[in-house]
């Protein structure tokens, strides 16, 4: 056990993570030549297209450290053996919205090596990964990436690596990622300066799951750290929060491929296959115990994930409904921060309430959906959870608008803070602080980190962040700002629900919740744009935003209509009033029983008012 280190690479997005690693298992050859790609541990092809990791990727490698062989020469009673390690490695995302996926590798490990953009310095996520694996008092080698390139500033971001940590300078190791200079360094410090895992081989078994994939032709595949006790093929075992038990079917380490092993003792990372089919009997965070000889307690997990952005999925056609509940069961197991529900609307019927992280990871799933399980479906507008709280002193949590109380109910409504950090150059403070406050933020604090590198820290609404705020600040700050938010409680908001009727019939899919200074305006523009997207009918279609019974905006489709007075080429005006009268009551007849179909397009434009 005192061989096996077990560490994660924890960074800002595109610093160079899946390269590093990409690095290391050439040198530890733990992938063939042949086999050698670019982004190795990717196997998702939306990961490869964008160049973004999504998923934590966990692999075993061997390595004989060089600092171990010359210790040995010094210490004749050594064996040949010690100088072999097993490192566990496990490649984590970088984007904020993926930071559940950074939490649960952080609690696999003992290490982290914290990779840091020598041309970019230190970033929004850099830090605020480095507070998540300090929280688990995870060893930290820091790492300076691309130093070969012509534009790297080491000595100023060096600066700024030891102002965070409070290291010394020769703690921190450069390298190029791109041409392996300064790997095999990083493997050594790994080897040295990261602990080998604690725990009993002997004691009674106790193993957390920290993820779970399925396999259409073996069931179920959980991953688990074995933190204490040793599992063998063949074994009787216990999921400790579900209470079910299994055979352990075939049990291995992770190498590029499934390497199945006899038995996995403690400190180890590894798979098991049981034959587990349904979803809902693996929870990541659940602990793994042999049924004969249980441990007395379960393992603490971390948190569960918090979803902030809520948005309806429903299938295109009607009949889908039951195999998209099948497949977002099947990419729940693989994506443990998804969350949804069952819910119904008059406009889309069935379908399900959806909690993701943020918009990238709902545009993830949406992609996954159609790549993974061929299932085409429409989302509703994304929006964030509230408290309503009523007259009678009950406390209402909101998801959707349609779940909202009378107004004549409601108290007052709660809705979620965050609290933001935004790195950036002095150029661009200006746009940016402009930004944030239109958003109804307010600053805390602002402070230099070094040269002309600032940090803003904002307090601002959820609710206004959700739909286009990250796309507006790489647009203004011409992609170098850099941009965090962690959860700041929730405070009385005087927030409105707007809803849109079509000739008086209410579009639930389309109501939205947004604070009443900016609701004429937002429901203005709303209005404007289905004008530009229903069809035309045979009637007028009225387009009204309302609050309540108050109608605050008001456009009209115009009817398609027949000339009926074509055939009048003279005589009385009578004949033509009568003809005009005729189309008239026809029309109206029309509107009673005509109803409105709301294209896709309208859905999504509303994302885009701006």
């Amino acid at each position: 056990m005192k061989n096996i280190r077990n560490f994660c690479i924890i960074a800002h997005i595109d610093h160079g993570k899946s390269t590093l690693a990409d690095r290391m298992l050439e040198i530890t050859h733990t992938v063939d030549v042949r086999q050698m790609e670019n982004q190795v541990l990717d196997d998702m092809d939306l990961e490869k297209e964008r160049g973004i990791t999504i998923k934590s990727h966990a692999i075993q490698m061997e390595y004989r450290s060089s600092s171990t062989d010359r210790a040995q020469i010094a210490d004749a009673d050594r064996t040949q053996t010690d100088s072999k390690y097993i490192l566990n490695l496990i490649d984590t995302p970088g984007h904020v919205d993926f930071s559940y996926e950074v939490s649960r590798s952080i609690a696999a490990c003992e290490g982290a090596v914290l990779v840091v953009d020598a041309t970019q310095g230190v970033q929004a996520q850099t830090i605020s990964n480095l507070y998540m694996a300090i929280e688990h008092d995870l060893e930290i080698i820091p790492v300076l990436n691309k130093c070969d390139m012509d534009n790297a500033m080491p000595e100023r971001v060096e600066d700024e690596i030891i102002d965070l940590l409070g290291c010394k300078r020769e703690e921190i190791i450069r390298c190029s990622a791109k041409t392996g200079e300064g790997v095999p360094e990083i493997l050594d410090a790994i080897v040295e300066r990261i602990p080998a895992p604690k725990g009993d081989p002997d004691a009674p078994l106790q193993c957390l799951v920290f993820d779970s994939v399925f396999n259409s032709f073996r069931g179920i595949i959980a991953y688990f750290k074995v933190v204490n006790g040793t599992m063998r093929t063949g074994d009787r075992v216990r999921f400790v929060n579900t209470g079910k038990e299994y055979d352990a079917d075939e049990i291995g380490v992770l190498k590029l491929d499934m390497d199945p092993r006899k038995q996995i003792s403690a400190g180890n990372v590894g798979y098991i296959i049981s034959g587990i089919k349904t979803s809902t009997e693996v929870k990541v965070g659940d602990t793994i115990t042999h049924v004969a000889r249980p441990c007395d307690k379960a393992i603490a997990g971390f948190e569960e994930a918090k979803p902030m952005v809520f948005a309806g999925v429903y299938p295109i056609e009607a009949e889908d409904y039951e195999d998209l509940r099948a497949s977002l069961e099947k990419l729940q197991l693989n994506d443990a921060s998804l969350t949804f529900q069952p819910e119904s609307s008059m406009a889309l019927g069935f379908g399900f309430r959806c909690g993701f992280l943020g918009l990238l990871h709902m545009e993830i799933v949406q992609e996954r959906l159609d790549r993974e399980f061929d299932m085409d479906v429409i989302t509703t507008v994304p929006n964030v959870s509230y408290n309503v709280y009523t007259k009678d002193g009950r406390m209402i949590e909101v998801h959707n608008p349609a779940g909202m109380p009378d107004l004549t109910e409601i108290d007052h409504i709660e809705e979620p803070y965050i609290r933001a950090s935004v790195i950036t150059t002095a150029d661009y403070i200006g746009p940016i602080m402009t930004l944030c406050l239109g958003k109804r933020g307010e600053l805390v604090k602002q402070e230099y980190i070094s040269g002309n590198r600032m940090e803003l820290l904002f307090d601002m609404p959820l609710g206004e962040i959700v739909i286009d705020f990250y796309d507006k600040l790489k647009s203004i700050s011409k992609g170098y700002a850099s941009f965090d938010w962690h959860m700041n409680g929730f405070r009385p908001s005087n927030l409105v629900k707007l809803d849109i009727l079509l000739n008086g019939e209410q579009v639930d899919a389309l109501s939205t919740l947004t604070h009443r200074d900016n609701a004429v305006d937002f429901g203005r523009r709303m209005c404007e744009k289905l004008k530009e997207l229903l069809p035309r009918q045979q009637f007028d279609i009225a387009i009204q935003a309302a609050i309540g019974a108050k109608i605050i905006a008001r456009e009209t489709v115009k009817q398609v209509r027949k000339d009926v007075l074509a055939k009048c080429y003279g005589g009385d005006v009578s004949r033509k009033r009568k003809l005009l009268e005729k189309q008239k009551r026809g029309k109206k007849r029309m509107k009673q029983i005509g109803n409105v179909e709301v294209p896709q397009k309208a859905f999504l434009a509303v994302l885009k008012l701006d």
